[in-house]
């Protein structure tokens, strides 16, 4: 045997050895080990919840110490059939074995598929692939600047449209925006007011870009007749419309898009979170006239749109089709805020189909800690404002259970 094949030998038993001690450690202190090592290995950007979470099947998931969850989180809008669904781990598995990536210096047929799928789903006449919601807002801004000549942007208050530099420039809140300055950053005015909005457009106005429902403000729904006068700016002066939908599409809302609640068609979308099952992917829809001022080289994304990730997003587009979810998103999204309402001492219940805010008195944060003790998985957008957002799978009885589980932790003195 050569020095060589010594040291790989020794590597592949320290190797098994290192995974049969793992399996061996019980929950605790397999979470425990994976805390540390994630606060040792892992830029420190994120808050997160104390529970190492090692499956997921529905609106279910299970931790490394066995304790089953219900998922009202979904990973942010993202697990839209539910966690693993089985058509999706099928075509991943499948689309596996043949070909994973190849970049977009050659044709793949996944992904010019699902650009056809996008554009009957969406109205649209023109899809630009990449791998999250932040790039496909990035996408759709210089977009916007190519087309009009222009640079200005108006977004909302309380709006969220990314963390890059770009997009961040239209995210309102100022903590994420004020390390980061200079930016080139929005006019910002009130959500669901034609007349602020009218007045901040101006002839240097390159984009409006809006969200159908405000997600991380609070879930916020705006009036019918909002993102209607909002299309009649933008045509009387020249600036684009941007739809940010990357949590409202796919369902989320009871409709395929939150556009559809309006009834109109931006020139420009951007989707996210649930397009592909789980797997990171970002997609920016455009209008043939606007599109077509993109010229090659003029933006790219190595990943965008590769034969595995599509593969995904055309099952997981699949199974919301054949298990009817966007109906289910409506009729189990109505169930919930009617629970809530008659069940939970709240300021307010809003929002539409299985895109939910419960405004409360109580400290939320605080709530999320209760009810992951309990079984129970949330998100607080707010100190006073609950988001839920289960997988559209999610049944009466799911339903029902996460309602009194809040309900107890509120008559808790």
């Amino acid at each position: 045997m050569t020095n060589k094949e010594s040291d790989e030998e020794m590597k592949m038993n320290m190797e098994k050895e290192k995974s049969r001690s793992e399996s061996e450690l019980s929950g605790n202190d397999r979470t425990a080990r994976i805390v540390e090592l994630e606060r040792q290995s892992v830029i420190q950007t994120y808050t997160r919840q104390p529970i190492l979470l090692v499956k997921g099947a529905g609106a279910r998931v299970w931790d490394a110490e066995g304790r089953e969850y219900l998922d009202f989180v979904a990973g942010v809008a993202v697990n839209t059939v539910g966690h693993c669904h089985p058509d999706v781990v099928e075509a991943i598995a499948r689309q596996a074995k043949e070909l994973i990536h190849t970049s977009n210096l050659y044709y793949t047929e996944n992904q010019v598929f699902l650009a056809e799928e996008l554009k009957t789903l969406t109205g649209m006449d023109r899809a630009f692939f990449c791998n999250s919601g932040a790039e496909s807002v990035e996408a759709a801004l210089k977009l916007a600047r190519r087309a009009t000549g222009r640079s200005e942007t108006v977004a909302a208050v309380h709006s969220f449209h990314g963390r890059t530099l770009g997009s961040l420039g239209a995210t309102y809140k100022a903590v994420y925006r004020e390390p980061f300055r200079p930016l080139q950053e929005a006019k910002f005015v009130p959500f669901d007011d034609p007349e602020a909005l009218a007045a901040a457009v101006s002839k240097d106005t390159s984009a409006v870009i809006l969200e159908p429902v405000q997600g991380e403000g609070g879930v916020n729904v705006p009036h019918p007749g909002y993102l209607r006068a909002a299309r009649e700016i933008c045509d009387d002066s020249g600036a684009l419309l941007i739809l940010d939908e990357v949590q409202t599409g796919f369902g989320r809302t009871g409709r395929w898009f939150g556009k559809e609640h309006s009834g109109i068609m931006p020139d420009v979308m951007t989707l996210a979170k649930g397009i592909a099952g789980g797997l990171p992917m970002g997609a920016m829809m455009a209008a043939e006239s606007v599109s077509e001022v993109f010229q090659r080289g003029d933006h790219a994304s190595t990943f965008g749109g590769g034969p595995l990730i599509s593969a995904a997003a055309l099952a997981s587009i699949g199974a919301i089709k054949v298990e009817r979810l966007v109906e289910r998103s409506e009729k189990m999204g109505t169930y919930l805020r009617s629970r809530l309402a008659q069940e939970i001492d709240a300021r307010e219940v809003r929002g539409l189909g299985l895109m939910v805010g419960v405004e409360l008195a109580a400290n939320c944060p605080q709530i999320v800690n209760q009810a992951r003790e309990r079984g129970v998985l949330l998100n607080a957008t707010s100190e006073h404002v609950l988001r839920m957002v289960p997988p559209l799978v999610v049944g009466k009885e799911e339903i029902d259970h996460v309602v009194k589980v809040l309900g107890e932790i509120l008559e808790e003195p």
